[in-house]
């Protein structure tokens, strides 16, 4: 018999979430930590925000706090300038993809 161990991250008594790991463990915990924190600050802006958007938006926002927090310095989120390469990448496909045709007509 094998014997294993497992982390169990739980919250009010839910069962969130379980990891092989006690730093992958407490890594999620934290970000839940941050989500809580954030749905409480959410909770006080000017904006009609349902309980359920508050909750899943704290916890988008915890996900990603790096991207956040780089912008929030007046950095630059690299998914945004990843975001239009991509779409002029498939612009260049298409345009050949019609070029092509163009030839095959000739």
């Amino acid at each position: 018999m094998a014997v294993v161990v497992k982390y169990v991250v739980e919250r009010n008594g839910v069962e969130r979430m379980t990891f092989t790991t006690k730093k992958e463990a407490d890594a999620y915990d934290k970000m839940l930590d941050i989500a809580e924190s954030l749905e409480l600050m959410l909770e006080k802006v000017d904006v009609p925000l349902s309980e359920q958007q508050i909750e899943s938006l704290a916890l988008e926002i915890a996900k990603s706090k790096e991207d956040f927090m780089t912008i929030l310095k007046g950095g630059k989120d690299p998914v945004v300038t990843k975001a239009p390469a991509k779409t002029k990448k498939s612009d260049n496909v298409a345009s050949t993809e019609d070029n092509n045709d163009k030839k095959q007509v000739n």
